[in-house]
């Protein structure tokens, strides 16, 4: 369940599949039936990626899948995975190995989150620039391809970089692990102190709880960290994925010279910004849509190679209580990643 999920049910985001349409778009399972070409997927055990790029258009075969207009997302342009079974198009599946996801602890079910909840940072830290030339390719190389390394914006920054995700729950969870893993001290900011106490052990090196911190507080105490561990005053890499308007707010204050800003969480919410800010500062933002099939392998296997943890930020549900588990998750009585199964 993502908060994308609340969105289209009770905040009026409307989907591109007219109704009734089952929502859903963070799935695994193994496949049961195919269709002509896509035999060789039979029986074998995998994660749908949250945006299915058609592969052939003009815009994928130039490595921009993430933007391409034939693309399908269950539970938006297709049916979701809210549902016993699900038929999806024959490419770009993400194959799991059952052995390496016995051996880590995990079951098929729980990496279901890997399909949107971990792989949207992925991409998002990707696109930053954040990690260095040894790992997975930027995220719009061409598909099947590594770009070579000077073309990769920020190849090799990530030792001494500083990371900041704003809203640590959930996505920006992961987004704090997975910077962490590309070797940048990061950061977690939230307005829930016991979301910041459970990502303090899995990678957030400084948390600051901004409800209690105004906008001049926190920037202060994240200079103050960088001065302390030796990291940049420039160039900060900052993730908002908190998907609302007092986040953005607080993520675009943090700006310095040369920073990153890369927009990861949705809201509705209008926010006032000086957009001046980014030519004074010299700096970027770019916003993140899912991302592409191609890049899935790499981040599964942070989850199956124990540098990104899972487990003790999902819990399993039945489906048949997907109603309750629905409203548990609208009014946050539940603070982990919900996943439901059917039975």
């Amino acid at each position: 369940v993502c908060h994308t999920d609340l969105g289209y049910y009770y905040d009026g985001v409307r989907t591109k599949h007219e109704l009734p349409l089952a929502l859903g778009h963070e799935i695994s399972g193994r496949v049961v039936a195919c269709g002509a070409g896509a035999e060789g997927w039979a029986g074998k055990a995998v994660i749908v990626p949250a945006v299915l790029p058609c592969g052939q258009c003009d815009l994928c075969r130039r490595g921009l899948g993430t933007i391409c207009r034939q693309q399908k997302m269950p539970g938006n342009d297709i049916q979701g995975g809210f549902a016993s079974h699900i038929v999806v198009p024959g490419r770009g599946l993400c194959e799991v190995d059952e052995a390496r996801l016995a051996r880590a602890g995990l079951t098929l079910a729980e990496v279901s989150i890997v399909a949107d909840a971990l792989t949207t940072p992925y991409q998002a830290v990707q696109r930053a620039g954040l990690m260095d030339d040894s790992h997975a390719p930027f995220g719009r190389c061409p598909p099947g391809g590594r770009q070579p390394a000077g073309e990769r914006p920020g190849a090799g920054r990530a030792p001494g970089s500083l990371a900041i995700v704003v809203g640590a729950g959930g996505v920006g969870g992961y987004c704090v692990q997975v910077a962490r893993a590309f070797g940048a001290s990061v950061v977690a900011i939230d307005v829930d102190d016991a979301k910041l106490a459970a990502i303090a052990p899995h990678g957030a090196a400084l948390t600051l709880n901004n409800r209690t911190l105004d906008a001049k507080a926190i920037k202060a105490a994240v200079l103050a960290f960088a001065k302390q561990g030796g990291l940049r005053d420039t160039e900060w890499f900052i993730f908002e994925c908190s998907g609302s308007a007092a986040g953005q707010l607080s993520a675009y204050s943090l700006l310095v010279h040369g920073a990153t800003l890369s927009v990861v969480g949705f809201t509705m919410d209008k926010v006032e910004l000086r957009l001046s800010n980014l030519m004074a500062f010299d700096a970027r933002a770019i916003g993140n849509w899912g991302c592409p099939p191609e890049a899935y392998p790499a981040a599964l296997d942070l989850v199956l190679d124990g540098k990104v943890q899972i487990k003790p930020f999902v819990e399993i549900h039945p489906l048949a209580d997907i109603n309750q588990v629905f409203a548990a998750v609208h009014h946050r009585d539940i603070k982990k990643r919900a996943v439901l199964v059917p039975a």
